[in-house]
């Protein structure tokens, strides 16, 4: 039995239309009558004909039609976060127009998966570009391959979509400061690759970006006060920092200024585990503006951020640069919500 794969042709044939008629139905290209596309879309299911063979549409254009997209952390945790969610949906959005789809890769070249220096791909999108990923940029940019970053640096000529992270993170503690607070702590993003919690040595050296501008506008504010880093920005891992920010009675601190709206929930968890009232006691801001199931009767205080609009934006450069034009470094702005989380320093 011949296992030969059905072609246009075929549909056509079976249709009774011709071939240019057919493969206009698949393609979506030019409008043709309802009755047609039903009688294509019929042949089409009785000879098992799914569609266009993309290997032979890839040869015809000279792209493979994909768009690699590289996270600093782990996948299982980095799409536990809706902020990823959000940017990738905008990032999606955004390279529709050139018919092209993501893939998701590893930031090493550990195991036999395709990585971004193997990967067959159009262009890659690097969700920050620290520790591993800057040592495979180079190979990349050797490859010929357009390259954009999302909140990172990855050096002159890669276009970057930035965040306002320092200003963003500045406003918030300013608005803590004119609430009274002087006792508080930053409850951080991960520090570097290892993921490693705990309280932050003065000889530390920040390898994510990300969280070392979002403290450094923190300390522009409270230069002495001291951060905590967490593993991961999950509502667990803020709930395990909380635990260990709020442990001694004669050290607690009178608010919590947390790097994520996860981290910021989890902290308020174990501000309630010990006794606190939110925001009488203790007050908890978070940063990214998303919704946070779970969390009531709370509102949180804190930055939101374009998720989706920061993926579109990096999208829509990786077509612009596919095409042979330039593309622009975009920088977007976050936008201050106050919630029911925050609230004047108690007295003492």
């Amino acid at each position: 039995m011949s296992t030969r794969r059905a072609t246009i042709a075929d549909v056509a044939r079976e249709a009774g239309v011709a071939a240019s008629t057919a493969s206009v139905v698949f393609s979506g290209k030019t409008a043709v009558s309802e009755a047609t596309r039903r009688r294509v879309l019929d042949a089409a299911a009785s000879l098992g004909y799914t569609g266009p063979d993309p290997r032979a549409a890839s040869l015809r254009r000279g792209r493979s039609g994909i768009v690699g997209v590289v996270f600093e952390e782990h996948l299982g945790v980095a799409f536990l976060d809706p902020v990823n969610t959000l940017m990738m949906d905008g990032l999606a959005d955004g390279v529709a127009p050139i018919g092209a789809g993501l893939l998701l890769l590893r930031d090493d070249n550990q195991g036999r998966e395709p990585t971004l220096t193997s990967a067959p791909l159009d262009a890659a999108v690097l969700v920050g570009c620290s520790g591993r990923l800057r040592e495979s940029l180079a190979t990349v940019r050797g490859r010929g391959i357009p390259v954009v970053v999302i909140e990172g640096d990855a050096g002159e000529g890669v276009p970057r979509i930035e965040l306002d992270n320092r200003e963003a993170q500045r406003q918030m503690a300013s608005h803590l400061r004119s609430l009274g607070h002087e006792r508080v702590v930053a409850l951080t993003l991960p520090r570097d690759a290892r993921r490693l919690p705990g309280w932050y040595a003065e000889e530390d050296e920040l390898g994510i970006d990300v969280t070392r501008d979002r403290l450094a506008g923190f300390r522009d504010v409270f230069p002495e006060a001291p951060a905590y880093a967490a593993g991961a920005s999950s509502i667990d891992d803020g709930l395990a920092a909380g635990r260990i920010v709020f442990a001694d009675p004669e050290r607690r601190p009178t608010a919590v200024v947390a790097q994520s709206d996860l981290l910021a929930a989890g902290a308020i968890r174990a501000a309630e585990e010990a006794g606190l009232r939110v925001p009488a006691d203790v007050s908890v801001t978070g940063f990214d503006g998303i919704s946070v199931d779970g969390l009531a009767p709370y509102t949180l205080t804190t930055m939101v951020q374009p998720a989706a609009d920061k993926g579109r934006a990096a999208g829509e450069a990786v077509a612009a640069m596919i095409a042979g034009r330039d593309a622009a470094s975009i920088r977007f702005t976050c936008r201050f919500r106050e919630g029911n989380t925050a609230g004047p320093a108690p007295v003492a």
